[in-house]
């Protein structure tokens, strides 16, 4: 018995699902590879003191209202995190930044994360922001000072990619920068201890 020859018809959906098939493949890839390759942990090694640039000033708006400084962290080691809430790379590093102010927080180091949520998202505004930020940070337990990042603080720090994390010496110069996720915190952590013991 002979096998009909498939339509017409039916040849036309097969070529239209199997393209469908390599497009969604196509773009899985490419969403999939810089996730894998795009955003790898970052180490870095501390800037020599006399290498060292003021961190670039800021006054920024903190979860609770109060106005921050980096001027407000002079004395301290301060790690100041550019991150968003929809920033996957983000999401990855934020449990490391916990463990960190909860180990050195009474040792003169303190995290402080600025959220980018506005340019990062396209919103319209800090309160809408902070809309998505609140709940993020009750959801995840972070315990440092979050302010609101602004587009000022992006030109200001440069900031391309996120995440992106600075880690600023007691006398408010930049000593190591992190552009990338900063996932395995030894690394950092050196560094912090490194920073701490300047004088």
């Amino acid at each position: 018995m002979r096998r009909k020859a498939p339509s017409m018809i039916t040849t036309k959906f097969f070529r239209v699902g199997l393209r469908l098939v390599v497009c969604g493949l196509a773009l899985v890839s490419m969403s999939v590879v810089p996730a894998l390759y795009g955003q790898q942990d970052k180490h870095a090694s501390l800037i020599p003191p006399a290498s060292r640039k003021a961190a670039p000033a800021f006054e920024l708006v903190s979860q609770d209202g109060r106005k921050m400084r980096v001027s407000d962290y002079r004395g301290k080691v301060l790690l100041l995190n550019f991150w968003a809430t929809d920033c996957g790379g983000c999401v990855l590093e934020i449990p490391s930044f916990i463990e960190l102010e909860k180990a050195y927080k009474d040792k003169g180091f303190t995290a402080v994360g600025v959220a980018m949520d506005i340019s990062y998202e396209g919103l319209k505004d800090a309160n809408e922001a902070w809309g998505r930020v609140r709940p993020f940070m009750a959801k995840k337990g972070i315990n440092y000072p979050i302010a609101m990042g602004d587009d000022a603080i992006s030109k200001a720090y440069a900031l391309n990619a996120y995440p992106a994390t600075y880690l600023i010496d007691k006398s408010g110069k930049v000593a190591v920068a992190y552009v990338g996720v900063v996932i395995d915190k030894d690394n950092v952590e050196t560094n912090i201890k490194g920073l701490l013991s300047e004088r």
